[in-house]
């Protein structure tokens, strides 16, 4: 073949992949905006980003990387090949946050040319974790159904399970800590009701997944017994959700100067809507 056609051959190749590239990075923007909204209108989250630690933020940020990076692997807005990939993908998903967490907050009027530097960065950075957990999920939520397809492909490995019910539990955790209701809650409950809530998340976590047969149910043999299941995915998952609770709880300072009890208490109370998110995350992603 000759150059020339050669050349022509690859024309349409490169045109396609600009084409599904730039489709990715409009679902990305919606992706942003549609997970990232409810707390883009949440007052606490305005003022976290100037009473949080700097340095809690600052690890919360290096942090949301290797997530974003496995999100990008397992499910993000364009199909990748290699680890480089996944790794540029993430830092496009993190400009997608930054870019629609900026302008939704200065179109809210949250920040303006009278907010410090400093200040601005905090804020805008803050909202982009979940700006960009919604970017890399765009795909699995308003792709095709043949994408949704190979992305649940990609979910079958134990591993993969498990990875999906962190990316859950912290998104639903990071879009509740930051609100007073989680302290006040834990205040107002005595032990039992603390035990009950912790049983409760449990069943409520695996009945999601395989009781009441939800659409994006896992495939399971029908010879797995129930308690199988429970202590493979849904005791794990739990642990999950109450590690990540407690991740963002410390983050955003609601356990500085908290008891043992309360601290724990809270963090209970938090992972009951993280553990929900971690279950739910299995079946619409």
């Amino acid at each position: 073949m000759s150059k020339p056609a050669a050349q022509m051959n690859r024309t349409p190749l490169i045109q396609r992949s600009n084409k599904d590239f730039f489709i990715g990075l409009s679902r990305a923007f919606g992706g942003a905006l549609v997970f990232g909204l409810p707390l883009l209108m949440t007052m606490e989250m305005w003022s976290m980003g100037s009473t949080a630690e700097e340095g809690r933020l600052a690890l919360l940020f290096l942090m949301s990387i290797p997530l974003l990076v496995g999100l990008s692997h397992y499910a993000g807005f364009e199909e990748t090949f290699c680890m480089l990939d996944d790794v540029v993908d993430t830092f496009v998903a993190l400009a997608v946050g930054f870019v629609t967490s900026g302008g939704i907050l200065w179109m809210l009027g949250v920040i303006g040319p009278q907010t410090a530097a400093d200040d601005l960065i905090a804020k805008i950075a803050i909202q982009a974790v979940p700006g960009s957990i919604g970017a890399l999920l765009a795909a699995s939520q308003f792709g095709t159904k043949e994408e949704e397809e190979e992305e649940k492909q990609r979910f079958t490995r134990y591993d993969g399970e498990l990875f999906l019910m962190a990316v859950g539990a912290i998104f639903f955790a990071f879009n509740l800590a930051p609100t007073d209701e989680m302290l006040a809650i834990a205040q107002q409950m005595g032990l039992a009701q603390v035990l009950g809530l912790l049983v409760l998340s449990l069943a409520v976590m695996h009945a999601f997944v395989y009781a009441v047969k939800f659409s994006g149910t896992p495939d399971t043999p029908e010879s797995t017994p129930q308690w199988s299941l429970f202590l493979r995915f849904t005791i794990p998952g739990y642990a999950i959700a109450l590690l990540m609770s407690l991740y963002i709880l410390w983050t955003f300072g609601r356990m500085d100067g908290a008891s043992l009890q309360t601290g724990l208490a809270t963090t209970v109370v938090l992972a009951f809507p993280a553990a929900i998110g971690a279950a739910a995350a299995r079946l619409v992603i």
